[in-house]
């Protein structure tokens, strides 16, 4: 008899805390707490009150979301569209208004590979300095390889330097020599969820142009105006003295 009394006592309980819980639900489906999408598709959010004419409020990291007049009592929707690279590990959270312990909350996980398309065409004179630049923002994150004319490169025997930071991937290199770096290079990332992503630079290395120092030049130049127009002062001064 006593077992039964427990139950029941622990069956109120649980009916209680359900009829007096916020109810989340999202499309795509939530799983442990994480909505899972993709760059540019749509997330659905919808928010109910435990009770009729409760109103609700929703937040986005923290931040307050400004909610239409009809958009607020009972029921509540909000859509993420499109989704975007910022909305990635963003926490969106539906509470009561009069009472913030009533809530609930997911965070989105947005899978997106880097933007890497096209060819650039580049012009570089020999013993210039070169440094090419790719887009590496990725979730999950991306390997990124290097190629020049459809190999992988060797980065010691073209004295080539790399550097990922998440962000932007960089190839550069020193004083460029046309047998020894002009041609096709490319970055190619791999992507275990978006597969792979190339982008391509054709480089051109022209001539070296010889250039005269302009500073010595220019100094050149003013010293013979200044030497010019000396001699002519100078000569019209003995021209006016025998005229005299």
């Amino acid at each position: 008899m006593g077992g039964i009394r427990i139950a029941i006592f622990v069956y109120v309980i649980h009916c209680t805390f359900t009829a007096e819980a916020v109810i989340l639900d999202s499309e795509p489906a939530v799983d442990g707490g994480l909505v899972r999408t993709k760059l540019n598709h749509t997330v659905s959010l919808s928010c109910s009150a435990p009770s009729a004419g409760q109103e609700l409020q929703w937040f986005r990291n923290g931040l307050q979301v400004a909610l239409q007049e009809g958009n607020r009592v009972q029921h509540s929707r909000l859509c993420v569209q499109p989704v975007s690279r910022e909305d990635n590990g963003a926490t969106f959270l539906c509470q009561h208004k009069d009472n913030a312990a009533l809530n609930g909350s997911v965070q989105l996980e947005v899978t997106y590979a880097p933007e890497l398309w096209g060819t650039e065409e580049l012009s570089l004179e020999e013993d210039s300095d070169m440094t090419l630049s790719c887009d590496s923002r990725a979730n999950p994150p991306v390997t990124m390889v290097w190629q020049r004319d459809g190999q992988v490169l060797d980065l010691l025997e073209g004295r080539y330097t790399t550097m990922d930071d998440g962000v932007t991937a960089r190839l550069s290199v020193s004083r460029v020599k046309r047998h020894l770096h002009q041609g096709l290079y490319s970055c190619l990332a791999h992507s275990p969820v978006e597969g792979q992503r190339t982008k391509s630079f054709r480089l051109t290395i022209t001539d070296k142009i010889r250039r005269f120092p302009r500073d010595p030049m220019i100094a050149g130049i003013v010293v013979v105006v200044c030497t010019t127009v000396l001699a002519l002062l100078s000569r019209w001064d003995r021209i006016f003295k025998c005229c005299k």
